[in-house]
């Protein structure tokens, strides 16, 4: 049976990330992320949801549960970002920056 530490060590390596990517895309130290691969320590909620959105998995699947591996849509590092910096505005600055995001994508189209 696959540890939470396995899986994760499977996903990063399936993606061709190193331990200080992810890292870095989840906002935690590359230490506390080998940690994890190892097994030494459980990561809290709030990290498990970014690493389940890095790899496109389910919460689930990354705590060894029988789910599949079923991908959800990839979110790109830049589309985490984006999520990050939405996250950290006010509910007005968010509503404006996601309108002035719509008007482009239509303009695109």
């Amino acid at each position: 049976m696959m540890t939470m530490g396995d899986r994760l060590r499977e996903l990063r390596l399936r993606h061709n990330y190193s331990q200080d990517e992810v890292a870095r895309q989840i906002g935690i130290t590359r230490s506390a992320y080998s940690h994890y691969e190892i097994n030494n320590r459980q990561p809290v909620y709030d990290t498990l949801r970014k690493l389940a959105a890095l790899f496109s998995v389910s919460l689930d699947y990354i705590i060894g549960g029988e789910a599949s591996r079923r991908e959800s849509p990839t979110l790109t590092p830049e589309t985490m970002e984006i999520i990050r910096l939405l996250s950290h505005m006010d509910q007005e600055k968010r509503k404006a920056s996601i309108d002035r995001m719509m008007a482009v994508i239509k303009q695109v189209d």
